[in-house]
């Protein structure tokens, strides 16, 4: 019976596991942690956006970080495929906005167990609490050291993860253990992590959460990305689904005070004539209020401050004295109101890592090292990353299914 070694008990780990097993290979999974998935437990809030009901194209689309790569991935393990194993194994799934795809019953936790029943059922030798700490290959022999003793496979599968979360287990451990098989690993960074910005104005607005608003990266004075939907004010600068997109587009950039700033149009369904209309006739029927006492009924309570601060006109001024060109000026900071980044947050805070394995090493059918035989990554620890919305985690199964099937396979 062929021997394969699993190391990393996450969603590409257990699935891969679970995939060899299904080919008839002995599979031993290694995990660092005390359980598995641990990373996947706090995924979505707590909820698991485990993939996405779109296209498979659209999946490509939604994956800037080498999306091309998981062509083949997807055409064997796509989501449907994804969403058909949890179902038929008895947990009820929902598609949400955006074609988001959850556990009916909100708790992320229902996803682990069905992983974990799977991972039982198939008789897979689990150790926790076991990180490794080398891999060597010899003789068509793959050796595994750990803190637990050392194993022997015939086939050993990596799917430690990236650098996101490190409280989680994963801290980059399978990037070392490739260096040190010889393969080329593209310098892992930050990618769908909070913005940090330096105005000072920030504290009013902590915590207000905008919805359905367009938000515009520009970068040296021009526009470089762009998305709709939900923003979160913090205390250190910008967060939010948004956000986190946007911040993928910021990779390879160089961030100095004034280079980089968020424009947020904060009334995206009125056209610039719409906009124009409903202000001058706000501003005539409060023609005796002042213009800071004038925009309760079209900004929350929290930004109007910030929003007067930035504006180049007097807020102590009527709204009857308003000037056409003052008017205009209200206009253009209502649909583009600007945030100064001055950079991103600590790699631990990014929902995602890019970098990792680079996938000039590997087979696209079968994740498996062009130079090594019988060595295969899986999940985070390759140079694949995607937006949000359910297309890192559904890469992560893909591979691993992928990976699972070709280490598995009797020869």
């Amino acid at each position: 019976m062929k021997k394969v070694i699993v190391v990393g008990g996450g969603a590409a780990g257990m699935m891969a596991a679970c995939v060899a097993a299904s080919n008839g290979a002995q599979v031993l999974l290694l995990e660092k942690n005390s359980c598995l998935g641990k990373k996947l437990l706090i995924t979505g809030k707590g909820r698991c956006n485990l993939t996405n009901s779109c296209t498979r194209e659209e999946f490509i689309n939604n994956t800037p970080g080498n999306g091309r790569f998981m062509h083949s991935a997807f055409s064997m393990f796509d989501n449907q495929a994804l969403m058909d194993f949890f179902e038929s194994r008895g947990l009820k799934l929902k598609v949400e906005r955006g074609g988001r795809v959850f556990p009916a019953n909100d708790e992320a936790a229902s996803i682990v167990q069905v992983l974990k029943d799977a991972i039982n059922i198939s008789e897979i030798e689990v150790l926790t609490n076991c990180a490794v700490s080398g891999i060597s290959v010899n003789d068509s022999k793959i050796y595994v050291e750990t803190v637990r003793g050392n194993h022997t496979a015939d086939a050993i599968i990596i799917a430690t993860g990236g650098m996101s979360y490190p409280l989680t287990g994963s801290t980059g451990d399978g990037w070392k253990f490739a260096r040190k098989l010889g393969l080329s690993v593209v310098e892992p960074q930050a990618s769908l992590i909070p913005l940090e910005s330096p105005d000072s104005w920030l504290h009013e607005v902590q915590g207000l959460s905008l919805r359905n608003v367009k938000t515009t990266l520009v970068y040296n004075g021009k526009p470089i990305a762009e998305e709709f939907g939900e923003l979160l004010f913090t205390h250190f600068g910008l967060s939010g689904p948004t956000i986190l997109t946007l911040s993928r587009a910021l990779l390879g950039c160089t961030i100095v005070p004034g280079a980089v700033r968020i424009e947020i149009n904060l009334k995206p369904a009125l056209t610039q004539e719409v906009l124009d209309a409903r202000l001058t006739r706000d501003f005539a029927k409060n023609s005796r209020k002042m213009l800071k006492n004038g925009f309760s009924e079209l900004l929350p309570l929290s930004i109007i401050g910030p929003f007067l601060s930035i504006l180049p006109v007097n807020a102590n001024k009527q709204m009857a004295q308003l000037t056409k060109t003052e008017r205009r000026q209200i206009l253009e900071l209502l649909q583009k109101f600007p945030v100064n980044i001055s950079g991103v947050r600590p790699v631990a805070e990014a929902i995602v890592t890019a970098g990792g394995v680079s996938v000039k090493e590997l087979n696209p059918k079968t994740m498996e090292c062009r130079k090594i035989a019988n060595v295969f990554f899986a999940g985070e620890t390759i140079d694949v990353d995607a937006y949000t919305g359910g297309f890192n985690l559904q890469i992560a199964f893909s591979s691993g299914y992928a990976a699972g099937m070709a280490a598995g396979k009797c020869e």
